[in-house]
């Protein structure tokens, strides 16, 4: 163990692991809360195609991954609010162009490109000393904005006539929150992949809502169970030589289902024992 931590690839990866996981963990709690699953795996999809410009032009992929689904962010808003079209059906329609146009570009790439399938499938061991450097400093930036703004994002998250009744502008941080979920969606991209990245933001937040009581745990819970899945998920597929993204998701839904077991047989003994004797 000490010899594999002494590994610059394991170093960056485990990095990149600690400050994605809290990242994820605390838009997952707003993304289910606000029932945004759908808008978060549009998003994460379409991304493919700022990945597959950024390598025909030979811009960072990372970086032009980013730009991309921010804008494809604000796209989404702006229509929800100006088009009669439900949410759902704005996003299905964004989402699959954007992945048909990521196909295209990719086709125009000829022979083999590691690189590209590492952002469809993610390679956290592959994570380069600049994109973690992006991903530290926009997670910290986004966790800070976060934390300032708590409050109001919960608010917004809980009941949108309620946080403006309180005086919070929700259009504002509505966009804010679709801005910030796009860029953090990306960077999980490096790790996860476009496929599997939605589920790190789903996954954790719903294991704790199983046993959690009140809002502070569940933002304790989430964060605990997202960093234990994506750095036990990490060095388990590196033992067993598996693609990380798919080794973390598994893990994830291992504890998500055992703990559903074990929540639906203590609720069903709690049952039994307040029901009437015969």
């Amino acid at each position: 163990m000490i010899e594999l931590l002494q590994l610059p690839f394991m170093q960056r990866a485990l990095i990149a692991c600690l400050f994605l996981g809290v990242l994820l963990a605390y838009l997952g709690i707003f993304v289910t809360l606000r029932k945004m699953a759908f808008f978060s795996d549009g998003v994460a999809h379409a991304a493919l195609a700022g990945a597959a410009i950024g390598l025909l032009t030979r811009f960072s992929p990372l970086i032009s991954a980013l730009i991309f689904s921010m804008l494809l962010a604000c796209l989404i808003y702006w229509l929800e609010k100006k088009s009669s079209l439900s949410s759902d059906a704005i996003i299905g329609i964004l989402f699959t162009s954007g992945m048909a146009l990521g196909i295209v570009l990719i086709s125009l790439r000829k022979g083999y490109q590691p690189e590209l399938l590492g952002y469809l499938f993610g390679n956290i061991l592959a994570i380069r000393h600049q994109d973690l450097v992006l991903i530290v400093i926009l997670a910290v930036l986004i966790l800070a904005f976060i934390i300032r703004h708590k409050r109001k994002l919960t608010l917004l998250a809980l009941d949108g006539e309620m946080a403006y009744m309180a005086g919070v502008n929700p259009d504002f941080y509505q966009l804010l929150l679709y801005v910030m979920l796009a860029c953090a969606l990306v960077l999980g991209i490096r790790v996860m992949g476009v496929i599997l990245v939605s589920a790190i933001l789903i996954v954790p937040v719903s294991t704790a809502r199983l046993f959690s009581r009140s809002f502070k745990a569940l933002t304790l819970w989430t964060a605990v169970i997202a960093e234990s899945v994506m750095i036990g998920g990490l060095l388990l597929s590196y033992y067993l030589n598996l693609p990380s993204g798919a080794v973390i998701v598994l893990a994830g839904s291992t504890i998500f289902s055992l703990t559903f077991i074990a929540h639906s047989l203590r609720r069903s003994r709690l049952q039994k024992g307040k029901s009437p004797t015969q």
